[in-house]
């Protein structure tokens, strides 16, 4: 890969910003347009998209908090979102566990809004935006550090990605 390559790929991270807690519409959006939010704000990521059908299996599995008389509100849309990202890196289960463990000790906004700076962070490092990882959170935990190896998993996952597309786009 040239070094004009990556230099793209690194800004077109650098402008990535996923939506914070605060930020997420709480108006009440109904499953279509949940799930053209979502899509959008993955998009950048690469990620592949949510559809209906999932989030229909995903509330039937009670992965996520059920819509409210058919309306999807921030806290379900952040649980989707981090769905939508991780789950080609860890089992519908773990993803699960991971939810079940951080409702014993944060509020979805702080695991939400932790996740999201995390992703960002080591996404910035990954594609060399920055040189060094920098320090999210002020705790440690098991937990923590689990979340974290799945975050890394992601990140490198989306640059391999955006690799072999750039190698196959440059071969054209």
């Amino acid at each position: 890969m040239n070094e004009r390559t990556k230099k793209q790929m690194a800004d077109a991270i650098r402008e990535l910003h996923l939506p914070r807690f605060d930020e997420l519409p709480n108006v009440g959006y109904y499953l279509e347009q949940t799930v053209t939010y979502i899509n959008q704000c993955i998009e950048p990521l690469g990620c592949a998209p949510i559809t209906s059908a999932m989030i229909g299996n995903y509330a039937k599995k009670n992965v996520v908090p059920g819509p409210v008389k058919k309306l999807y509100y921030n806290e379900q849309i952040a649980h989707l979102m981090v769905i939508a990202i991780v789950k080609n890196v860890l089992s519908l289960e773990n993803i699960c566990k991971l939810f079940c463990m951080q409702k014993g000790v944060y509020t979805d906004q702080i695991a939400y809004d932790y996740f999201c700076s995390e992703l960002e962070n080591m996404l910035f490092y990954t594609f060399g935006v920055r040189d060094e990882v920098e320090k999210v959170g002020v705790t440690n935990s098991d937990l923590k550090g689990m979340l974290r190896g799945v975050i890394i998993a992601v990140s490198q996952m989306i640059y391999l990605e955006r690799c072999f597309d750039a190698i196959e786009t440059e071969k054209e």
